[in-house]
């Protein structure tokens, strides 16, 4: 297994194939597993680069709490450790927010953003009971086995309703007991951040694809906010998805985003 020294900290890492950099950035409470097969279409013909951010996968986790801040600090670092200019980035639901914020603060460091399940601050959430069922408050993740399965914050379940914690025992060098600590430090991070005025979004300039399930956690209409708040973002709503919608549709959302890095990568070559 691969670590890099990232912020003081030894982070998984994971590059495979050959081509144009691609950047996956997993979502909360997840792993790089849930991102398997998006990766193994991707590598055909672009390098995939990948790692796992403090307290996820094989990740050891760090004191105090987590912030985008600190994981957009540690997506810039990855960055530079691996001497990597202008890549294509991929990221789904926390990570998809790193990728917003990567977007806009670094736009050299951004050749086209695929964004799937962003939200700009934790009013996108759905009110559905499905949904704020499995929010993962400390009391609901005792008394109901769903809300462990949850794999971000007020997602349905994957395919699997208890995937993410299986791989968080199986993989985590702090130990299955630790998931606790892990998902209360995400509860908080979720329900006060991000906080992206929509405004902001018009300084991205690069390609920008926005995708996010018809009965997502993120509800369509805020997923609609953001691709009409970037210049030229296209959007997609994948029919009959959830929350874990990587999961539930791997060859419609690996098809859709091969399609739209092609047509990145012609547009600019014309430019």
């Amino acid at each position: 297994m691969t670590y890099l020294q990232i912020n003081g900290m030894d982070l998984y890492a994971e590059v495979a194939g050959d081509g144009a950099p691609v950047l996956l950035l997993h979502g909360g409470f997840c792993s790089l597993e849930s991102m398997r097969e998006l990766s193994a279409s991707l590598r055909t013909d672009h390098r995939v680069h990948a790692f796992e951010r403090p307290g996820h996968g094989r990740s050891a986790d760090i004191d105090g709490d987590y912030s985008y801040a600190r994981g957009l600090a540690d997506t810039i670092a990855y960055l530079d450790s691996q001497n990597l200019g202008a890549v294509h980035v991929i990221g789904y639901s926390d990570g998809a927010i790193l990728g917003l914020l990567l977007a806009m603060e670094q736009p050299d460091r951004v050749r086209s953003l695929t964004a799937i399940s962003a939200n700009l601050d934790p009013s996108a959430f759905s009110t559905a009971e499905e949904h704020q069922s499995l929010l993962l408050t400390p009391a609901r993740r005792d008394s109901t086995p769903a809300a462990d399965a949850a794999t971000d914050a007020g997602s349905l379940p994957a395919a699997k309703p208890d995937v993410e914690r299986l791989h968080y025992e199986r993989l985590s060098p702090d130990g299955p007991k630790h998931a606790d600590v892990v998902l209360d430090k995400l509860f908080r991070l979720w329900t006060t951040e991000p906080n992206i005025d929509p405004a902001d979004l018009a300084r991205i300039t690069v390609p920008v694809l926005i995708m996010a399930g018809d009965r997502d956690s993120i509800r369509p209409d805020h997923a609609l906010l953001v691709a009409a708040s970037i210049p030229g973002a296209q959007l997609c709503i994948v029919p009959g998805a959830s929350h874990g919608l990587l999961a539930e549709h791997p060859e419609l959302i690996s098809s859709v985003i091969r399609r739209f890095l092609h047509s990145s990568a012609v547009r600019q070559m014309r430019a």
